[in-house]
This record gives structure tokens, C-alpha cells and sequence, in this order.
């Protein structure tokens, strides 16, 4: 607490307010960041692949679980990090004691030392009592550093000194303190090249790098992207309210297959999940998915306030006025079509417009190359 003077209220009084609901803001950031995960309730808690790369990473899962050495996972945004980090705990002699996982980029630096080491009432501003931190609560279990690269250089130094000594002290505290606790730690980063640009120390990648699971990026793996999507789907079907069963298309999973994943399986799950929302039948095809670049309304001269003569934007996209009068104009020309065949006849047609690149198109469409060729037969284009 601040204790403040009457005769200084009139200027001191703002700031320390706003220092102190600066304080109490960082500290719940602090605890959604930190708030504990076990195994059985993460969202995606089975690791699933039948690729080599995936095989060798459950065999290195199985060798390494038993073991008390740190272990280092590394690979692009959702690959599946944690989820591999749970199974190590999971098959651990420590899976009955404590895990708890922080991502070290989601806390602010100033608060991440006493989420880890604790605090001493009155270390700092918002200190209003003695707080236990993660290494203490962890003591005999595990504790999962999501984002260590993230993690700021003076804290660094102290995570080294738990690693070599089991040793670390509260902020604010002179009172020396020991932890038996298993490190696994995750980045997305190439820590080599931290420590070659001095934004990691390198004596702690080495204490963190006794044993390294590296997950491949989903475009490395195509095989694997069947079985998870069909795993997607299945939990979708049965715990998100959808009430149905659904299935992919052939060509559905041929798009899926085909698809670079820049965000692997998380955008996988992503794309499901939104695709089994918005499908109006139990089958979802691949207008359902829609991977690739789509025309955009509003682009600049291609909007409603108006375009090109040809009816396409400066970038080549499709204004919504043209492609709503050609949808009006069809509708009259050819009443023997129904409203959505006709719908989707012109949408093909303005697309196709607006590049000579069919495989362009078809990505553009949410379709193979064989699906866009079928429609253009059906529809003459």
C-alpha cells in the first residue's frame, strides 16, 4: 500500500491509483497465463500420426518420460508442443504429482520471476502478501515452460540456477529454498540463433537441451493429415452441439491433403470446427473448406462504391455489385436452373473472370482442379 500525505493528496493521489489498478490488471494477466493444465484437459490431449517423423517422436516420448533429464520440444506454431509436453508427464514417475504449464510470452517480465519463484509481501507494488510460486508448488512434479524463448534474459539466470542447483529464492526474499522439479520446455524459435544474437543465454540452452523433441510442421507430414482431420470431425460431431454425424467428401480430404497448413494442426482443428458450424448437409465438401485466397467484398475499386468497368477490383477481385447483377441477370435468363445452381454457376463464372490460372481458381473456388472442371461441363463455362 501507499501511504500518502494529506497536504500531497492533490497530486499524488491520480498516480498511485493508477499504479495500483496497473498492478491488479498485470496480476490477473499473470493468472489466466499461469492457470494449472493437466493432461486429461487439454483440448487436443491425444497425440495422433502415423508418419515416420510422428513414430519416431512417440518413441523418443517413451524413452525419455522415465527419465528426470529437462527436455527440450521445439517446432512451428501448432504442431502440437504441449500436447507432446503432456505426454511426456503423463508416462512419467512423476504423472501423480503436480504438472503445471506457463506460457512465458503471455506474462509480463516484471511478473513472470514471482509466478516462478514467488514473492515476499511488500516486494513490489500489489504485494499485499507472501505468494508460493510455480517451483515451489511443482516440488516433486513437473513444470512446462511454453515460450521459453520469450522468457527475459534476468530471469533466465535464475531458471539456470534451479537447473544446476535446485536452488531460488522468493522476490523480495533472503530465505534460500530448494525444488525437485522436471523442466520441459517448448519455443518456436531457433534457440541456436538466440544465442548467437545474445537474447538467450547460452549456458541455460545447454542446461535445457539435454534431450530435444523436434515436431515437424504438418506440411512435412501429409499422411498424417487424414487422421486428424477425421479425428476433428468425429469430436466435433459429438461434444459441440452440432447434433449430427458428418463426413468428409473424397474430394474434400483431397483438398485437405493438398493444403500447406502455415498453421498446422491447430488451423486444421480451426478449419474443421468451422466448417462443421456452417455446413448446411452431414457432408462437408470443399466449398465447405475454404483454404485458399476468396474474392473479397470491399477491395479497394472493387466494392460497393464502385469498380472497374469489367466488374473486377485494381487487384483482379470480384466487386459485389457485379457479381449480384450477373447472379439477377441468370436467374431471368434461365429459370430452369434453382437459385443455388445459379448462384454458384455465376460465382464460378466471375472467378474464372478474373484469372487465366485455373488452379488459382479452383483454390480460390474451395475445389480441386477435377471439381472445377466438372462444373464448367455443367454449366458450359
Amino acid at each position: 500500500f501507499d501511504v500518502l500525505r494529506k497536504e500531497s493528496l492533490s497530486f499524488e493521489l491520480r498516480p498511485s491509483v493508477e499504479k495500483a489498478l496497473q498492478a491488479a490488471e498485470q496480476t490477473r494477466i499473470a493468472t489466466e497465463a499461469a492457470m494449472e493444465k493437466s493432461p486429461r484437459e487439454t483440448s487436443s490431449d491425444l497425440i495422433i500420426g502415423r508418419s515416420p517423423a510422428m513414430q519416431d517422436v512417440f518413441k523418443l516420448i517413451g524413452r525419455v518420460a522415465r527419465a528426470d533429464a529437462p527436455v527440450l520440444i521445439t517446432g512451428e506454431s501448432g504442431v502440437g508442443k504441449e500436447v507432446v509436453a503432456n505426454a511426456v508427464h503423463k508416462f512419467s514417475r512423476r504423472a501423480s504429482a503436480e504438472y503445471v504449464a506457463i506460457n512465458c510470452a503471455a506474462i509480463p517480465g516484471n511478473l513472470l520471476e514471482s509466478e516462478l519463484f514467488g514473492h515476499e509481501k511488500g516486494a513490489f507494488t500489489g504485494a499485499v502478501s507472501q505468494r508460493v510460486g510455480r517451483f515451489e508448488q511443482c516440488d516433486g512434479g513437473t513444470l512446462f515452460l511454453d515460450e521459453i524463448g520469450d522468457m527475459p534474459l534476468e530471469i533466465q539466470s535464475k531458471l539456470l540456477r534451479v537447473l544446476q542447483s535446485g536452488e531460488f529464492s522468493r522476490v523480495g526474499g533472503n530465505q534460500t529454498l530448494t525444488s525437485n522439479v522436471r523442466i520441459l520446455a517448448a519455443t518456436n524459435k531457433h534457440l541456436e540463433a538466440e544465442v548467437e544474437g545474445g537474447r538467450f543465454r547460452e549456458d541455460l540452452f545447454y542446461r535445457l537441451n539435454v534431450v530435444r523433441i523436434h515436431i515437424p510442421p504438418l506440411r512435412q507430414r501429409r499422411e498424417d493429415i487424414r487422421l486428424l482431420a477425421e479425428h476433428f470431425l468425429s469430436r466435433q460431431g459429438e461434444g459441440s452441439g452440432i447434433g449430427r454425424r458428418m463426413q468428409f467428401s473424397p474430394e474434400a480430404i483431397d483438398q485437405l491433403e493438398h493444403h500447406d497448413w502455415p498453421g498446422n494442426v491447430r488451423e486444421l482443428e480451426n478449419t474443421i470446427q468451422r466448417a462443421c458450424v456452417l455446413a448446411t448437409g452431414n457432408v462437408l465438401l470443399p466449398r465447405d473448406l475454404p483454404l485458399g485466397r476468396v474474392p473479397r467484398i470491399g477491395d479497394r475499386d472493387g466494392g460497393l462504391s464502385g469498380g472497374s468497368k469489367s466488374g473486377q477490383g485494381s487487384n483482379g477481385s470480384v466487386s459485389l455489385e457485379s457479381a449480384a447483377q450477373a447472379f439477377l441477370q441468370a436467374s431471368k435468363s434461365d429459370p430452369t436452373l434453382g437459385p443455388a445452381l445459379v448462384a454458384e454457376r455465376e460465382i464460378i463464372r466471375a472467378v474464372l473472370a478474373s484469372t487465366d490460372d485455373e488452379t488459382a481458381a479452383a483454390k480460390q473456388l474451395g475445389m480441386t482442379k477435377a471439381m472445377l472442371k466438372k462444373r464448367r461441363d455443367q454449366f458450359q463455362l
